[in-house]
């Protein structure tokens, strides 16, 4: 590569990394501002003090383990049952020579097409004679039914390009068909596991359309309820909001990157086990 090609690359690549960075960046200089700072309309100077005690109040006063501890259960019991269904349905279109199986396969993408907001109506009322409105079910579920076809379109993608004869070699020593998708496909197929993780972690972690239609006990509401906490009638504690922002958003961006390592490993990890 000729340096002025290497020059334009860095610029790009540190433009991109300032467009990413600086939103992060000014949310923590907000939220350490007091309301006539932010309200003075100088967003980008520092804060004259450092208010930590709108981290305090975050806390306090927008029951944050609560919700964090809801959010965690409700994304968590998605996650888990994602990776299951679509490794499962992957494996079975991706290895398997049966009739249906492109069917299958256009049915997930076609689930991919139907908007979240279009389902509100139907689901509340399928929930409502299910009795499981306002419980954790009532996310869950078709949390689960939002993410799965994503998953299947990135996870089948990969499985068809694992070589047949790794599966061969596992029939000759006498592996079912259990056993060569335990033992075989999933240690391969980790790291487009870690990318569903992360997809699916960062698309149902501040959902709130679903969580706010089918959720109303103050005991199972999720993370984004509490900037609600918030604003009243006649004053709203902006300071207070951008500690909570942080604080949601503190644990999307570690859990980023502890699988975006846990990706590079599972490539390492694929290969050698392959």
């Amino acid at each position: 590569m000729f340096p002025l090609a290497k020059i334009i690359v860095f610029i790009l690549l540190g433009i991109l990394l300032v467009t990413q960075l600086y939103p992060l960046l000014w949310l923590l200089i907000y939220s350490l501002k007091n309301n006539e700072e932010i309200l003075s309309g100088s967003f980008f100077s520092l804060p004259s003090k450092l208010m930590w005690s709108n981290y305090t109040d975050a806390i306090a006063s927008g029951n944050y383990f609560k919700y964090l501890l809801n959010s965690l259960i409700t994304t968590t019991s998605t996650m888990v049952l994602v990776l299951l269904l679509s490794s499962l349905v992957s494996f079975a279109i991706s290895r398997f020579r049966w009739k249906y199986g492109q069917l299958v396969m256009v049915l997930f993408l076609i689930g991919m097409m139907i908007p979240m907001q279009a389902t509100l109506l139907p689901l509340m009322l399928i929930f409502k004679e299910m009795k499981i409105l306002n419980t954790l079910w009532s996310l869950i579920l078709p949390y689960v039914a939002f993410q799965t076809p994503i998953a299947v379109f990135i996870m089948s993608g990969f499985m068809k390009s694992i070589p047949h004869e790794i599966e061969e070699s596992a029939v000759v020593d006498g592996a079912n068909v259990l056993r060569i998708f335990w033992s075989v496909i999933i240690p391969v197929s980790i790291p487009p596991m870690m990318t569903v993780c992360i997809l699916t972690f960062i698309n149902i972690w501040n959902e709130y359309i679903l969580a706010a239609t089918f959720i109303s006990k103050e005991a199972l509401k999720t993370l984004p309820f509490g900037v609600n906490s918030f604003v009243s009638q006649y004053s709203v504690n902006y300071g207070a909001i951008g500690a909570y922002l942080v604080l949601g958003a503190l644990p999307v961006i570690v859990i980023y990157f502890l699988l975006a390592d846990k990706i590079t490993k599972g490539m390492v990890a694929g290969a050698v086990k392959g």
